[in-house]
């Protein structure tokens, strides 16, 4: 054989061996660990921010919000891992049946102003995620408050009242007849963001009307009006692109240029800006496809 071919030969085999490298490190990605996995579910869910602590100057989750509702006041609890304040205490299934069920490790219910009737259907490994993200933070003692709610909702034994009415512990599950994107909406919107809870008006017995979900409250979330997100054309968001969706969910602008404020607006910064680009388009197009109800919410007189 010839050097020069001999030689050609070589060099092209190296090319292949080095092309071969090549699709081999671009499909090995670096996958994220549990923290960061768990880091981004929190942020799905706007943040936690409830159990910010209104009193520090840095965003904390050490609790102490007074959050206003039809029933009372409730403040957020302290979710950092102090052991004597916090959940530095919780085992990993003590942490799970809390999100999922509302039972704390000492047998306490909680109230479902606390959105277990949503982290419900969370899958197991966003809710282990989840946790080992809360255990990474510095903990922080900060001593949590009773709520102040009126009589008789302020008698924990009509949680268990509630619950046997309302409460229903399962898993989200993927709708067969849907697409990926539209599924990866469903679930975060439904399990993780908890939209519902805050868009959706309650019964006197504090459950949500689901003849009028996600059709608007107007006695949401610290006393904040929580505006109409089914696509109704005069009283939701009907009128709103996809993207104008995906972009409000980013940033709190709407379509007209204003921006959102109170509770939401920092949900929006300590939550939904952290997720990528995909997740909140799959939001929007779930958003979207959610029966339109026409229902005008104002601010009370």
């Amino acid at each position: 054989m010839q050097p020069a071919k001999f030689l050609g030969i070589g060099l092209g085999l190296c090319g292949l061996f080095l092309v071969g490298l090549g699709e081999v490190s671009s499909q090995e990605e670096r996958v994220p660990t549990a923290v960061e996995r768990g880091e981004y579910a929190l942020r799905a869910a706007g943040g936690c921010t409830c159990h910010s602590n209104p009193n520090m100057e840095e965003f904390s989750l050490s609790g102490g919000r007074p959050i206003e509702t039809p029933f009372g006041i409730i403040y957020g609890t302290n979710i950092t891992p102090d052991p004597e304040t916090g959940i530095g205490g919780f085992s990993d299934d003590d942490f799970v049946k809390a999100m999922r069920e509302g039972i704390g490790p000492d047998g306490k219910v909680y109230y479902p102003v606390f959105p277990y009737t949503s982290f419900t259907k969370m899958t197991d490994e966003d809710v282990r995620d989840m946790k080992a993200y809360l255990d990474s933070l510095a903990p922080v003692k900060n001593e949590n408050k009773e709520p102040e709610f009126r009589f008789p909702y302020s008698q924990r034994s009509t949680i268990s009242v509630w619950r046997g009415l309302h409460f229903d512990a399962e898993r989200f599950e993927p709708s067969a007849d849907k697409d990926a994107q539209w599924n990866r909406g469903a679930y975060l919107s439904e399990a993780l963001a908890h939209c519902g809870e805050c868009h959706t008006p309650r019964t006197f017995m504090g459950a949500t009307d689901d003849d009028l979900y996600y059709a608007g409250s107007v006695e949401g979330p610290e006393g904040e009006l929580a505006p109409n997100i089914t696509p109704d054309e005069t009283t939701g968001i009907g009128s709103w692109k996809t993207a104008d969706i995906t972009w409000f969910l980013q940033w709190g602008l709407k379509p007209d240029g204003n921006d959102t404020q109170g509770l939401m607006g920092e949900i929006i910064e300590h939550g939904y800006q952290q997720l990528t680009a995909e997740d909140l388009e799959a939001m929007a197009v779930y958003l979207e496809s959610l029966p339109p109800i026409e229902n005008q919410v104002r601010p009370q007189e």
